[in-house]
This record gives C-alpha cells, sequence and structure tokens, in this order.
C-alpha cells in the first residue's frame, strides 16, 4: 500500500494514487479526501521508496513507521510540532538508535511523525501490507 501513498512537493501531507495518466496522475488527499490532479512535473515520491539514513545502511520508511506503530502502541505521537529539537532527537534515539545523527535533521523528524500520524487516521496497517507482499519475494526465491 505504501507505493500508492505519496508526498508531493510544495503539497502539504499525504496523497493516495488513484489513477495515472499521460500527463497526470488523480490523487485523493488522506487528509480530506479531496481528488486533485497532480502533474508529471511535481516532485512526487511513493512512501515505499523512502528511506532512513542510519550508520549501518538505510532503513526503509515501512520498518521505521512500524517500530514507531509499536512504541506509541498504534496511537499517535503525542509529540507536539512545537516541541524543542532535543525531543525531536530524543524520540527518534528511541525508535531508531542507529540513526545517522549527522543526516536526520529536526524537520526530517518533524515530518516523519506527521506521515506516521497521517497513516494511523487513515487506519493504514504496516503489518498486514507487508505479509501481503512477502508471498511474492518467497515466489522469486523459489
Amino acid at each position: 500500500m505504501l507505493t500508492k501513498i505519496l508526498s508531493i512537493s510544495g503539497k502539504p501531507g499525504l496523497y493516495k494514487l488513484l489513477s495515472t495518466g499521460k500527463n497526470l496522475n488523480v490523487v485523493e488527499s488522506l487528509a480530506d479526501g479531496k481528488r486533485i490532479p497532480a502533474y508529471l512535473q511535481e516532485k512526487m515520491v511513493a512512501l515505499s521508496d523512502v528511506s532512513i539514513y542510519a550508520n549501518e545502511s538505510d532503513v526503509p520508511l515501512r520498518d521505521v513507521l512500524k517500530k514507531i506503530k509499536e512504541k506509541e502502541g498504534g496511537r499517535q505521537v503525542s509529540l507536539s510540532p512545537k516541541a524543542p529539537n532535543k525531543d525531536f532527537f530524543a524520540f527518534m534515539q528511541e525508535v531508531l538508535p542507529d540513526y545517522d545523527k549527522d543526516r536526520v535533521y529536526a524537520s526530517d523528524i518533524k515530518k516523519l511523525i506527521n506521515w506516521y500520524n497521517i497513516l494511523i487516521d487513515s487506519k493504514i496497517d504496516f503489518e498486514n501490507e507487508e505479509k501481503a507482499e512477502t508471498p511474492e519475494a518467497e515466489k522469486e526465491g523459489a
């Protein structure tokens, strides 16, 4: 499902990809359900393609979101966007102790928390998604 959830540069929030055309995509805001066109010249990134910098290797966003969900018990993160930066770094240290402190900024952590909260509101279950995708990978390896 994270392959169909997009972040669009210059637009707040997250969007669900509904259809793809020659020059534009039709997306639906996860926040309010409004459908809008997203033109190909706009920078769009699927959440499945996002990862967090770590010291050893980059960690896929899906894994980080699952760790946040475990930490928060499936509820939204209650950290205020106006909290001091040290609170965001402390939160990230709990969720992903191996994150790269030189390349992950407070603004990145704020965006991560915002995305997590939007996905929780939209009732997207990360564990079930991964189980649904696993059999495909097992077939290729067999």
